[in-house]
């Protein structure tokens, strides 16, 4: 067999060189930029922070997102589809802090899964409201009318607070978040009446007033202003139904979670939007993190004398 010579390249014009470096340039300097950038496509100087919550899909979301890229922080929100998840995937460092929940749900959480998860700030309570479509004031409402509440736990005692703040009904041992019917102290004004929820508006023609939830007002024909009373946010009673900022305990110190409270709470483009979402209902609070920390700690020795 003959033997085979092997075939030689020509050699490459200059243009192909000077192509071959120029590429070869180009990639060292994407290169350097991107480790300046760094390697999670943050921008230099901005601090990234994952935040959780469930309903990213409300347009304040976003402008809050771009607020805080003002004060150097790249915050991505991550959605999650229900409630559940967002404290695991904080305390799991999935996430490093979250804002869906009040603070019976978070003394709740806690005392299930002892974990220790920290409230950082405020952001809303959203009212709960006593309507009537008999008198037009609380001070109408006679001694011995009867008025509605819901049945539901939660609501019903909220709903029981609100009627003892309203100066309606005596509740024993002052009231808490567990508080029923059996907890009305004989000495109240009224007569209190636990229905379900969606029911508590049609109940209206027969009662004095009823406290009605929320989701049902706009529902009943009624709008939020007719409310003869709400939830005072500065009323302690108030206070675990506040929507809070939660981070792991180690990070309560964190200066830039802290800012993050900051600027959700004084950045009007983000109340307004949140405004918007919640009927003009919401109210936006700002409580310290150490009242916030108290309020959690009674409520969850509430839960554990259960």
């Amino acid at each position: 067999m003959s033997e085979q010579v092997p075939q030689v390249a020509p050699p490459k014009s200059r243009k192909g060189v000077w192509i071959v470096a120029a590429v070869v340039a180009l990639a060292v300097v994407v290169g350097v930029f991107l480790a300046v950038r760094g390697g999670d496509d943050t921008a230099a100087g901005m601090t990234k922070v994952k935040l959780g919550v469930v309903g990213a899909s409300d347009p304040y979301w976003k402008t809050f997102e771009e607020e805080a890229a003002k004060e150097d922080i790249d915050v991505e929100v991550i959605d999650f589809a229900d409630y559940a998840q967002p404290n695991p995937s904080v305390s799991e460092g999935e996430i490093d802090i979250n804002q869906f929940q009040h603070i019976i749900y978070l003394a709740d959480y806690n005392v299930k899964n002892d974990d220790d998860l920290y409230p950082i700030g405020s952001t809303a309570i959203y009212p709960l409201g006593l309507y009537s479509k008999k008198v037009d004031s609380v001070e109408a409402i006679k001694d011995g009318d009867t008025v509605v509440v819901p049945d539901d736990d939660t609501n019903q005692a909220r709903a029981l607070l609100l009627l003892q703040s309203a100066g309606l009904i005596s509740l024993k041992d002052g009231g808490s978040p567990f508080s029923t019917l059996n907890d009305v102290e004989d000495s109240s004004r009224v007569k209190v009446q636990a229905l379900k929820a969606d029911l508590t508006p049609t109940s209206l023609p027969d009662v004095a007033a009823a406290v009605i939830n929320n989701d049902f007002v706009e529902k009943a024909g009624l709008t939020f202003a007719d409310a003869l009373v709400t939830d005072d946010a500065k009323d302690p009673s108030a206070q675990p139904y506040v929507n809070i900022f939660a981070v792991r305990a180690g990070d309560k110190d964190d200066a830039t979670y802290r800012k993050l409270v900051e600027i959700f709470q004084n950045s009007q483009p983000v109340i307004d939007g949140l405004q918007k979402v919640s009927g003009d209902t919401a109210e936006v609070v700002k409580i310290p993190a150490p009242e916030l920390e108290k309020t959690l700690k009674t409520v969850e020795s509430q839960i554990q004398a259960q």
